[in-house]
């Protein structure tokens, strides 16, 4: 064998070995790609199951604003996990849509308050029941003891990783601006 064959010989059974150590991951195994791929699957199972025009980013700024009428965009940022340029694009997207009202308070005009429209709660209480059934669906393929682990092992992740997110969730509810 060549001196060639050999070197190329050689490398391809140290790839074959990393391959069969404990160091080396099949991408498929991955956890930055199974996170990925449980992400593209909740969108999709999202969207076949809500079936109402809004994405996943926009229900969780309606339910927020359900629960915390008046909050300005900045706590809305601070409360749905995104950076505020993106939560003013959603409530203007919102506002536009007819769901949100946006309002800018005597004192200050630095921020706005955000108000959940009649038509804006309206859309909350009927995506409440589908959003019971899309958990349902998320987590159907796991007995009783499985989803319980499953949940609190992806909230531990969440919650311990949270800082470093670029836009890290604050449910110290304070309003910004005041």
């Amino acid at each position: 064998m060549g001196q060639k064959n050999k070197k190329r010989a050689s490398g391809a059974s140290n790839r074959a070995g990393k391959r069969n150590s404990r160091a080396f991951i099949d991408v498929y195994d991955e956890p930055g790609h199974l996170i990925r791929r449980a992400q593209q699957i909740a969108v999709s199972m999202f969207h076949s199951t809500m079936r109402n025009g809004v994405t996943p980013i926009q229900y969780c700024v309606l339910r927020v604003l359900q629960d915390h009428p008046g909050i300005d965009q900045v706590t809305l940022a601070r409360l749905c996990a995104l950076d505020t340029s993106t939560a003013a694009d959603l409530a203007v997207r919102l506002e536009e849509r007819g769901l949100v009202r946006r309002m800018m308070p005597m004192k200050s005009r630095r921020y706005r308050l955000l108000h959940l429209t009649p038509e804006g709660a309206d859309l909350v209480q009927r995506l409440i029941p589908s959003a019971l059934v899309l958990s349902g669906r998320l987590l159907g393929a796991l007995n009783r003891d499985e989803k319980k682990v499953f949940v609190r092992l992806l909230k531990k992740f969440v919650h311990l990783n949270n800082q470093e997110s670029r836009a890290p969730l604050d449910r110290g509810f304070s309003r910004s601006g005041k």
